[in-house]
Formats: structure tokens, sequence, C-alpha cells
């Protein structure tokens, strides 16, 4: 008889643990157990965590195995006091969830400090903020997301006390420009998240590098908001390897965002890159987003402004920042007070922006703000009125087009062309900086009408900055294009490496008629030279945006070689473009190349944006 109960009983124990195994095998393929991980399926059908620091992980294989993770997990919750203390307070989101779905007996969380920095966030909503591009800045080229944390008792007057949430990389301190991007293509900084003041971020970005902002408020409920903030505190030691294109601080955000319910997935669709304004309308998609809120940059600001002055007015305002009288002339009030609020603004901008000096400045802007209060009349001076269209309304920021091309001197040809981000001069303008172009990873191929094939060109990066130069700022223009392509020789087409850039100026407004002029630098080696020849010369066009739809630019350049087989090579285009939707574009263009010799070539384009 004993024998037989020890049986039943070594029977029933096994059951159990087999029971026990296929449930916690089972729980750990459950999406929100991989959304708590970070774990992405591999190219071999394994998993693998996105968090590259051991301290996220209980388990040794962590990282690769969400089983042996889960099971470390549970032994760790079901261990003595301190052992369950320990770790539910260092991992409370998967506590509360695993709490709900396998041991309601747990205890409930008894954690003083996570509980202290609730009642400092106070939290009951969260809002995605996007600073839109900041041209200046490898790193921010295609914008920025981050959230911010809105409490209880919020305003819109207490928003910029409220707490932030950013996702960035810890670059080295000593590396350049260059290093910088290369290492944020390649992953080679550590990311984090990081709570701080919103007045920080707005101040950073608002202005300091006048960036736009928009505010979302997402449609979250106080609960999901909490399962959100208790993932963000089991995130505080925890590192990403920072990738600029997909695992980036967009990226991120969203892989914390989806913490807020069970059947939520952000992240799967962005398997190539997580461009900022694809993951605001990721957000959209999934019926999130509320109408945003405009912040106007600091200079977005001060130029609309001046736009509501004479330039006598403005040269007056000029000269109160110097530190010199008014000069009441024959204004009104209304004018003087118009004056007096330019010269405030516009040597406050300069301040921030040109790092004067505080004991020379400080006393000007106390002396302007006593000069307007003599004056008991409104602001005259409007505020700058909010776009038609938000980021999330831009076209897709990836592109297929397939080409019809007619050449005179060479063969005709049908071209496929991809490229992976994300916006040129004459794309659909809606939701993009005006003046801006970042085209990455550009590829094109052809195929002849005799059957042969040609890679016809691949830009690795072609980015363009065309501030326009106004009465308030002197703006430099710029831009920088690498990579290959192929110019005409005799009967053919050969290819070249290449790298140029420069630097100008710009003159119109963007969303009109906007012209500008390159001096121009370039480097070009292949079959278009026998060695590395040097190129100096310009570049220049002009830009007439008619409407949203139509577009139509004139652009041309010319460089002198250091080659003796062809010492100049020039090119000239006319460009048209039309937008038949959001998403969908016609492209025309008649275009003029000379190098080694002449072809001319019009060509009919359809593009498709997702």
């Amino acid at each position: 008889m004993q024998k037989i109960l020890v049986i039943l009983l070594v029977t029933l124990f096994s059951t159990y643990s087999n029971a026990k195994s296929i449930e916690n095998n089972t729980l750990a393929t459950h999406p929100y157990w991989l959304k708590l991980g970070h774990y992405r399926n591999t190219t071999l059908g394994s998993f693998k965590s996105e968090v590259d620091s051991a301290e996220f992980f209980i388990a040794p294989t962590g990282k690769t195995n969400p089983v042996d993770e889960l099971n470390a997990t549970i032994s760790a919750f079901n261990g003595n006091k301190t052992s369950q203390q320990k770790y539910s307070c260092q991992f409370p989101a998967r506590y509360t969830w695993l709490k709900s779905k396998i041991n309601n007996n747990w205890p409930a969380l008894n954690c003083p400090e996570l509980l202290a920095w609730q009642q400092v966030i106070n939290p009951q909503g969260v809002t995605l903020v996007f600073p839109t591009a900041f041209m200046n800045s490898p790193s921010s080229m295609f914008g920025h997301t981050l959230l911010r944390i809105d409490a209880k008792d919020q305003t819109r007057n207490k928003e910029l006390v409220a707490f932030a949430v950013n996702f960035a990389a810890e670059p080295d301190g000593s590396d350049n420009a260059a290093m910088y991007a290369l290492k944020g293509l390649v992953g080679s900084y550590p990311g984090k998240f990081s709570l701080m003041p919103y007045y920080k971020k707005v101040r950073e970005y608002n202005d300091l590098e006048s960036r736009d902002i928009w505010e979302y408020k997402l449609n979250l409920t106080e609960q999901q908001v909490e399962r959100i903030l208790l993932h963000l505190w089991e995130l505080q030691s925890a590192t990403f390897d920072y990738f600029f294109i997909d695992e980036n601080c967009s990226y991120q955000l969203l892989g914390l965002l989806q913490l807020a319910k069970d059947d939520l997935n952000l992240t799967s669709q962005f398997n190539m890159q997580a461009i900022p304004s694809d993951t605001v309308a990721a957000l959209r998609d999934n019926n999130l987003l509320q109408a945003p809120n405009y912040r106007p940059a600091f200079g977005t600001k001060l130029y609309h402004y001046s736009t509501q002055l004479s330039d006598q007015q403005l040269s007056d305002a000029r000269a109160l920042m110097q530190g010199k009288p008014l000069n009441t002339r024959n204004y009104s009030q209304k004018e003087l007070v118009a004056i007096l609020e330019m010269a405030y603004e516009w040597l406050n901008f300069e301040f921030y922006d040109k790092a004067l000096n505080r004991e020379e400045i400080a006393p000007r802007l106390t002396k302007l703000l006593l000069m307007r209060s003599k004056y008991a009349v409104p602001s005259p001076l409007s505020k700058p009125k909010k776009p038609k269209a938000s980021p999330e309304q831009g076209h897709g920021s990836s592109r297929l087009a397939a080409k019809r091309v007619q050449n005179n001197n060479q063969q005709n040809t049908t071209n496929l062309a991809y490229r992976l981000a994300y916006h040129d001069l004459l794309d659909r303008p809606a939701g993009f900086i005006p003046g801006a172009q970042i085209n990455f990873f550009d590829l094109e191929a052809n195929l002849t009408d005799n059957g042969n094939s040609h890679i016809e060109h691949f830009y690795l990066l072609d980015a363009m900055s065309l501030a326009p130069d106004n009465r308030v700022f002197d703006s430099w223009s710029w831009n920088i294009k690498m990579g290959f392509d192929r110019q005409p020789n005799q009967n053919k087409r050969s290819g070249r490496f290449f790298t140029k850039g420069g630097y100008g100026k710009s003159y119109g407004n963007p969303n009109s008629v906007h012209g500008y002029i390159l001096g121009q630098f370039e480097l070009n080696t292949g079959d278009t030279s026998n060695q590395l020849s040097v190129g100096l010369g310009s570049e220049a066009g002009v830009i007439w945006q008619v409407n949203n739809k139509n577009k139509l630019a004139i652009t041309g350049n010319m460089f002198w070689l250091s080659d003796n087989a062809a010492n100049n090579h020039s090119e000239a285009a006319l460009t048209w473009s039309y937008a038949l939707s959001r998403n969908l574009a016609l492209r025309s263009q008649i275009k003029h190349e000379k190098w080694h010799s002449h072809n001319t070539a019009a060509s009919l384009a359809l593009q498709f944006y997702f």
C-alpha cells in the first residue's frame, strides 16, 4: 500500500510539474511577456532581447531565452520574503502582470522608493512630444520624440514643470560630428531612458535649437499609464545599442508605450527603419493620438513678429537692442509697443543663440521691459498660426518609383528606384520642414531597351538645408551628397564614386518661390576619371511651390576638374512634381548632362510612398 501511495504521489507531482512546465512555456511566448523583455524574433526563429545590459535579466540566459527568464523570475517571486521584496521592487511590471496570470496569492507591491517616485510624478496621462528636424545635428535630422508625463493637477500653465521621458544615445564627448554619425549608424553608442523636467527639453529644442514642437495627448487610461511607468522603473539600469535609423528614440518609446495594453503592438512594423514621423503615424493608426498642440519655436515666433514691422521699425528695434534710446518718430503707442516687444524678443533670442555675455545683456533686457511697462496697451503682435498639416499627416518616409527615361545619346531605359528615407525638396511638402531635404539610402537601377541592366545611382546620403536669409536671420545654406552615379561618356554612361558639398545662401519663401546658390567642392573617382579628381564649382536653383500638390524646379551646377581627360562637367534640369494623393506622385524631368560627352534625357516617374 505504501508503494502504491508513493507511486501515486510521484505520478501526481510529475504530472503537476509537466503541467506547470507547459503552462510556463506557453506564458513565456505570450506577447506581453515578450514585450516586457523587449524580445524580437531572430532570423532563425529564436528570440533575442534588444536590452543589452545583464542587470535587466535574472536568468544567465535571459537575453536569448524568454522561457528561462520567465522561470527564473517566477522562482524569484516565489522565494523567501527578502528575495520576493528585492525582485518585485526591481521588476514591478513583471510582478503585477504575473500575479494577475498565475498567482493571486502573492502580496501586493510594497516598494517605498517606487511609491515615492510615483507620488512625485503624480501621473494621470501621457503626451507624445515631437520636436521637428534639426538639420545641423546628424542624430536629429529626422526629428525626435519623447514623452511628457501629465500630472493629475496639471493645467496648460503647468505643463513645463511636468516630467519628460527621453531615450537618447550616450556618445563619447571626444567624437566629432562625422564619427558621431558613423557610430550612430552602426550602433556603437549605448542608449538609455531618463526622466527629467519637461521645461529643460523645451528650452533645448524649442529655444536653443529653434525647433517647432508638436504635442499629442495619448488616449490612455490612468491604469494603462501606470503599467507604462512600472516598466519605465524596470528600465532604469537597462541599456540598448542605439541605432540612428531603426533602434532609436522613437522606436524605443513605442516599445515602452506598447506596455499599456496586452494586445498593443507598435514596434513589429519597424524592421528596417523607425523614422519619428512614421512612429507618430503608427500611434495614430492605433487610435492613440488626440489632436496635437503646436508650440512654435523661438525662431519661428521671432520671424513671424518681424513680418508685422516695417523696415524702419525693425531698424529702430535693432538700435534699442544695442542700448540706444527709443526713437519715437511719429509712431502710435501700438507701433512703439511692437518695436519694444520685437527688440526684447530679438535680443533675448540672440542672448541664447549666440551665448552672449549675461552681465552685458541682462541690464538691456531689463531696461526694455521697463520701457514696455509704461504703455498700457495690449501686445499688437500676433502669434504664429498652427501649420495646416502636422508631421504624421505627411507622406510615408520610404519611396518606390517606376520611371521611363528617353535619352538622345544613350539607350532608353526603364528604371526602378527605392529610397529608404525620407524627403526631398520636390516631395509633397505637408508635414515637413520647408527647404529641407534628407535622402538616405537612395538606390536606382535601370534596364536598357537592348536588355542590359545597371545601377544608375546609389546615394548613401543626399541632404540639403536651404534656410533663407531674411531681415532677422543671417542664415547659411548647405548641402552634402555622397555615393555612386553614372555620367555621360562616349556612347555609354560611366560610373563614378563621389562626395560633394558646399555652402551658400538662399532667398525667398520656401512655401512659395525659393532660390539658392552654393559654392561646391567635390571628389570623384571611377570610370569617369583616370585618378582621383577634385572639382570646384557652384550649384544654383529656383523652386516654385505652386500649391500643396504642385512643385516646379530649375536647377543647375558646374564644376571645374583637376582631370586632364575632362576639365569640367555640368548639369541642368527642369523638374515638375505633382502629388496625386498623400502617398502617390508623378514626377517628370528634362535634364541635360555634360562630362566626356553630352546627353539630354526626358523622364516620367510614378512614385509611391509608404
